[in-house]
């Protein structure tokens, strides 16, 4: 049913709702639960944008109705909607006072603030709470107060009451589909089913065990969200039952069409400028080539799909067209089709890359690179895979991806945008330079010519990167000493030997060690330490040095 797919807004709530609550499965910080506090406070503004648009569709249905003459056909028709907008109002207002009385049961809000409920969690005192909103829920036979019971027979109830009214109204299975049990248990659910560890749970467990109060309160808003988006389907469903052939242009916009979106400085922008006229008393069915497409509640449709081209000019472009074709009802039962043949071009996309050494990649090192396809502008949406080498894509940055090749084989870089291949870039593999194993005491590096004097405390050894490596890739540039034995050698004997880490005590030796005498190292173990924080032995060092005592 058309009028039930959600708006972008909605999606992206949607969504944002289900990573959340995985991440919160995980137990991480009190960050995520400060998302559900916005998360919450979108899907209350949202939810109210919705109920605003569904109270104006039933006016809308009401006043057809009665312009008409008020048949009795028709009369039936605002007799439903009245009673699936009402009903819904009800199970909304349920639904506030849950939330109320969840904040209350948790502590309420902090002293300055609202103590109801208003929508808005981040001064709750209960916050942090991850029983209490569990406990009110759950079913009794899980030692809970069985209140998530009511809940779901009151959204089931109300799902149940639309898809009565529809049916009685005239509306085939098929558009039924959509109104599903709302509230359902895990082995109900086609997600959960699937997962063993949600085996057997109950809605109430499913929707509320171990939640936070913010999640709890944005779960409850969730519910609320699909119980409007079931009054819109319906309602645009009864909507389209009166007025229906009636062909009105009530809704009048000016358009403007430009050559392109995109002007280089010094170029002239040049567009078309007309009036666009539709009916709001009609759906209009809309296809390209062939394949309906969506049509919001203006009666503009949208057109969407992954442009493609197995070649293109010198220029870089691929002439493409498709038919588009709108389908309208006219006044006496005449259906019209209108088609058009629009041109397009597809742009061949460049793969552009910046790294501070993007022509070869350090072995397993973090190599960062911003990897970028211009040609598609906001509709850039990255993800890549790499031969011989893992990739690591940020969360927040579009085009950021940090590369560590496995092996030193060359590594291939796979970009895709949207599951789209685009293209791909080779690069060779480096291995790290060594690091300068220099001893340090408190004066500073020694100088192996100079030497130290002979009764010297205590020294350190250090493992210095190689400066470009460091400046390349600062957090791959770090060196220890793990291991290393010192000898105090005299007249080519060794004396005596201590064995250390980075930080040596010369005491053991020093009472035996004479001016020139010479203090042997050995570095036996180096580790490093990549940019994830792991620690790896490292074999590429200088292994000896000669210290000279004075």
């Amino acid at each position: 049913m058309a009028g039930g797919k959600e708006t972008p807004r909605q999606k992206l709530i949607g969504m944002m709702y289900l990573v959340l609550t995985a991440l919160l499965a995980l137990n991480v910080s009190t960050t995520v639960i400060d998302k559900f506090v916005f998360l919450d406070d979108s899907l209350v503004r949202a939810n109210g944008e919705t109920e605003k648009r569904n109270t104006q569709v039933l006016e809308n249905i009401v006043k057809t109705v009665d312009d008409t003459g008020n048949r009795a056909a028709d009369v039936k028709v605002v007799e439903a909607a009245q009673e699936i907008r009402a009903e819904a109002a009800k199970v909304l207002k349920e639904l506030t006072t849950l939330k109320g009385t969840l904040v209350d049961l948790t502590g309420g809000y902090e002293e300055g603030h609202a103590p109801e409920y208003t929508g808005d969690a981040k001064h709750l005192k209960g916050k942090t709470d991850y029983d209490k909103v569990g406990h009110y829920m759950m079913p009794e036979e899980e030692g809970g107060e069985g209140n998530g019971v009511v809940l779901k027979e009151s959204l089931n109830g109300y799902a149940e009451l639309v898809k009565t009214k529809l049916k009685e109204l005239g509306a085939e299975e098929n558009e039924l589909e959509f109104f599903k049990a709302i509230a359902v248990d895990a082995d109900e659910d086609p997600i959960y089913s699937q997962d063993p560890n949600q085996k057997g749970k109950t809605f109430s467990t499913l929707a509320f065990d171990s939640s936070p109060t913010p999640a709890g309160l944005a779960t409850i808003s969730d519910f609320q969200s699909k119980v409007l988006r079931y009054e819109t389907a319906a309602l645009d469903f009864l909507s389209g039952k009166v007025g229906a052939g009636d062909l009105k242009f009530d809704v009048i916009v000016p358009m403007v069409k430009p050559e392109s979106k995109y002007v280089a400085a010094g170029t002239k922008y040049t567009a078309k400028m007309f009036i666009a006229a539709s009916s709001s008393g009609i759906t209009p069915t809309m296809t390209y080539n062939g394949s309906e497409i969506p049509v919001d509640a203006s009666g503009q449709g949208a057109v969407e799909f992954t442009a493609t081209s197995a070649s293109f000019d010198k220029e870089g472009l691929a002439r493409k067209t498709y038919e588009a074709a709108i389908s309208v009802t006219l006044p006496g039962g005449k259906d019209t089709t209108f088609t058009s043949e629009i041109e397009y071009f597809v742009v061949k996309p460049t793969i552009q890359i910046q790294s501070t050494a993007v022509q070869a990649l350090y072995l397993r090192c973090g190599n960062n690179l911003d990897v970028q396809v211009p040609q598609l502008g906001v509709a850039y949406n990255p993800s890549f895979t790499a031969s011989n080498a893992r990739t690591f894509q940020s969360s927040t940055e579009k085009g950021q991806v940090t590369v560590v090749p496995s092996n030193g084989q060359d590594v291939e870089l796979k970009v895709s945008s949207s599951g789209n291949f685009i293209g791909a870039r080779t690069f060779k593999v480096r291995r790290i330079p060594a690091p300068t194993i220099t001893p340090f005491s408190s004066q500073g590096p020694i100088n192996l010519k100079d030497g130290i004097p002979a009764k010297t405390p205590r020294i350190s050894l250090r493992a210095l990167a190689d400066e470009s490596f460091q400046q390349f890739l600062p957090d791959d540039a770090k060196f220890r000493v793990a291991e290393a034995t010192l000898t105090l050698v005299s007249g080519g004997i060794g004396r005596a030997s201590v064995t250390s880490g980075p930080d040596v005590n010369l005491g053991p030796i020093a009472a035996q060690a004479r001016k020139g005498d010479n203090i042997v190292v050995e570095v036996k173990r180096v580790q490093r330490q990549n940019f994830r924080g792991d620690v790896e032995d490292f074999n590429n060092f200088n292994r000896i040095i000669t210290i000279p005592l004075k």
